[in-house]
């Protein structure tokens, strides 16, 4: 079964504010983290987004009318995503011990990781 792990934007992520210490900090954890899933054979993919000031939105709002191109940044922090994890596991209660293992994704506490299977 494969999942997404979906770390959720911050306000920091979005503006790239974090203090360099806790970057660093962060990050140790995350390559860390990143291992454990290597070695158990369960890690997909990884990675992490650029702020969505660089990012595009394709928008259908009609049937049979072109699409509309809206450039970044988006207002709504709480609905953007930060990063993502693929995970390939053998159920969802080992993709959500996995979801748990993983560090705070904003090292401040207010991190959120959103967990999605794919379909197959």
């Amino acid at each position: 079964m494969r999942f997404m792990m979906i770390v959720k934007a911050s306000k920091d992520s979005e503006e790239g504010t974090m203090p360099k210490e806790q970057m660093e900090q962060m990050f140790a954890c995350m390559k860390k983290y990143n291992e454990e899933l290597k070695k158990a054979g369960v890690l997909v993919a990884v990675g992490g987004l650029h702020p969505s000031s660089n990012g595009i939105r394709i928008s259908f709002p009609v049937p049979g009318e072109r699409p509309v191109v809206t450039d970044g940044p988006f207002t709504e922090v709480k609905e953007l995503i930060a990063g993502y994890w693929f995970i390939d596991v053998k159920s969802r209660e080992e993709a959500i011990e996995w979801a748990m293992r993983a560090p705070d994704p904003h090292g401040l506490g207010e991190g959120q990781i959103e967990l999605r299977q794919v379909f197959e």
